[in-house]
């Protein structure tokens, strides 16, 4: 049922073989932020404070990955798309391995660093009310920070991996390696953070270093088939060769990503604090809340930009642009459809899901958290489409242009928009919503997004942006 040849990918039905390939991919991502849920479960039975420290550092993480994940990760899976759309299997393998050096290089550069800096960053970021951290927020965050870094090359490694089976046409084996990491991470969280049958109670670390373990034994996985011979052998020896002009390339794709995830988290990162600032504990956790259930509502935009981007980047390989314009659009229309439904869903139980993973959180957190998931619930169809016209322009080697769509729509719009509503600038005038600034400027940003890069991918690939991509590829 799920079997899809690169023929399928290039000659058969688009739309099928996106839904084809976005369902083990789909599956795959639910099993990536289930991670994220179990921590959030677990940790909210250990202490309210714990989970604060989870939502202080997620986005400071994010920052960390946003170097050592994406870059090698997106120029992995688009360059090993665009060999196997051209025939060339010698040079996939060889991008594949490329990849995997480059990650592990990186992951242990940012590791070093994070591992150093994790003290006094966290420091900074809780100095803005430094009366409402007074307790465990601080230690907490740190601790779990660092067991991350720590295992950073762990995570890189597995998720780099993961990158070249999905550029290859293998969704399925990316959604084994997380279904094994998620299961080991299930165990092992109340385990290591309650220190259940013998293990060491570990608290925040035990959740961290869950994950991590989850994700170790998940990528020792798919190495293991990779060098065993699945599909027909995506690791050998001949493509062990590591030049300088192939890393180049490499990241030449995936360090716009890079920063369009920098330009993404470190918004974000700001906008906790102001959300910390106007709402204090309560404002930070209904934002934690929010941001986590938005991360498990946008999955099934998630899969079909991460399927799209390997179709319509097979396609470009084998000259195919009508069908790479074609997968973009009607991926796009699909997301927003889905995530449309997926909203409305949001909309009407908000309390129900709030509840389901933080059962005691106060009156002022759980109203502000309600509140927040409904504002959100409006701009998911538009976080949908969003992700598909970045896919086609991702697939393209054109993800400068999902950079700096996202450089306006973070800094240009959504953080000025949560300064200046939430009474941090205007306070005088009258104008202040509060912490209720901090959600709307998130849903007004995703809408306006999704105009803006609808709009800029129509006028592109009506002046050849595509074609070029083609001609690029071959070449």
């Amino acid at each position: 049922m799920f079997d899809l040849s690169s023929d399928d990918i290039t000659e058969g039905p688009v739309v099928r073989a996106m839904l084809v390939l976005a369902a083990p991919l789909l599956a795959q991502n639910v099993v990536q932020v289930l991670q994220t849920v179990i921590d959030l479960f677990w940790l909210g039975r250990l202490d309210p404070d714990a989970v604060a420290a989870v939502g202080l550092v997620a986005t400071l993480q994010s920052l960390v990955f946003a170097v050592a994940i994406w870059a090698p990760l997106v120029g992995t899976q688009v360059l090993v798309a665009q060999r196997i759309g051209a025939d060339d299997i010698p040079g996939a393998r060889n991008r594949v391995f490329v990849g995997l050096v480059t990650a592990i290089l990186l992951a242990v550069v940012l590791g070093v660093v994070g591992v150093v800096g994790a003290r006094p960053v966290i420091d900074l970021l809780t100095s803005t009310r430094p009366e409402s951290v007074a307790g465990a927020v601080p230690d907490y965050a740190v601790a779990y920070f660092t067991v991350t870094m720590v295992g950073l090359p762990v995570l890189v490694l597995a998720d780099t991996t993961e990158a070249a089976y999905v550029g290859w046409g293998d969704s399925r084996m990316a959604l084994y390696m997380n279904l094994l990491a998620v299961g080991v991470n299930l165990v092992l969280d109340p385990l290591l953070i309650f220190g259940y049958f013998g293990f060491p109670e570990l608290g925040v670390q035990g959740a961290a270093l869950a994950t991590v373990a989850g994700y170790g034994l998940g990528g020792v996985l798919g190495l293991w088939f990779a060098l065993a011979g699945r599909n027909g052998g995506m690791l050998t020896r001949a493509a062990a060769r590591f030049d300088l002009p192939t890393a180049r390339e490499l990241l030449a794709v995936g360090l716009p990503i890079s920063g369009q995830q920098l330009a993404k988290q470190s918004a974000d990162l700001l906008l906790v604090l102001v959300a910390f600032t106007l709402g204090g504990p309560a404002g930070l956790v209904a934002y934690t809340v929010g941001h986590r259930v938005a991360t498990l509502a946008v999955i099934p935009s998630g899969s079909l930009q991460q399927a799209a981007q390997s179709i319509i980047g097979q396609n470009l390989g084998a000259g195919f642009v009508g069908r790479a314009h074609r997968a973009t659009w009607l991926g796009a229309i699909l997301a927003g459809g889905v995530l449309g439904v997926v909203g409305l869903v949001q909309w009407l139980i908000p309390s129900t899901l709030t509840t389901l993973f933080v059962p005691t959180l106060g009156e002022e957190a759980l109203s502000l958290s309600i509140e927040y998931l409904r504002v959100l619930a409006y701009s998911y169809p538009a976080i949908g489409v969003a992700y598909l016209f970045q896919a086609g322009f991702n697939a393209a080697g054109r993800t400068t242009t999902s950079f700096v769509a996202s450089l306006l729509q973070y800094w240009g719009i959504r953080l000025p928009v949560a300064v200046v509503g939430g009474g941090l600038v205007a306070a005088g005038l009258g104008l202040s919503m509060g912490v209720s600034a901090v959600f709307w400027a998130v849903t007004g940003s995703n809408l306006l997004a999704a105009v803006g890069l609808g709009a800029y991918y129509n006028y592109s690939a009506e002046n050849g942006m595509l074609d070029r991509a083609a001609e690029a590829a071959a070449a």
